[in-house]
């Protein structure tokens, strides 16, 4: 009887995959099928890995992966990284709203830590959560006097 793996929890940033990523499940793919005797292509399991993340080709799995990034990836409950006000936080995404056809969504986000918002030493200003407005780049329109967003999302 086998022993069940231990699963480690993911920590940070959740990852996604790259173009070389699926590249490396095809060749481990292909591997894992010539250990038990079927031959199959480099291409035909860059068909299948494609198939296995849902989308017609291999083709169209590779435009997905080279688009990057955006806030409608992001779930609520993610764990989020940026900075905010000149520093940079990690949290957890604990709200998302898309605004009509907008293209901007309101985030609400809980600090891992909190962020001093205050760039004045005898005076602070503790932010544990914050409620933003972020284009799909995970930016504020709002910036600060030395022209750099309110928030940024590092996707």
């Amino acid at each position: 009887m086998r022993r069940p793996r231990k699963v480690q929890q993911m920590t940070g940033m959740p990852h996604t995959p790259t173009a070389t990523d699926y590249k490396a499940q095809a060749r481990r793919l292909r591997a894992g099928l010539a250990d038990t005797g079927h031959d199959l292509s480099h291409s035909a399991a860059l068909e299948l890995v494609a198939r296995q993340h849902g989308v017609r080709d291999w083709n169209t799995l590779n435009a997905l992966a080279a688009r990057g990034r955006s806030v409608a990836d992001l779930t609520i409950g993610s764990t989020v990284a940026g900075r905010y006000l000149g520093h940079d936080f990690t949290g957890e995404l604990v709200a998302l709203h898309a605004l009509s056809k907008s293209g901007r969504y309101r985030a609400s986000i809980q600090f891992d830590t909190p962020v001093d918002v205050v760039a004045f030493d005898s005076f602070s200003a503790f932010r544990r959560r914050v409620t933003v407005t972020v284009d799909a780049t995970g930016a504020t329109t709002e910036k600060t006097s030395d022209g750099r967003p309110h928030l940024q999302l590092a996707l």
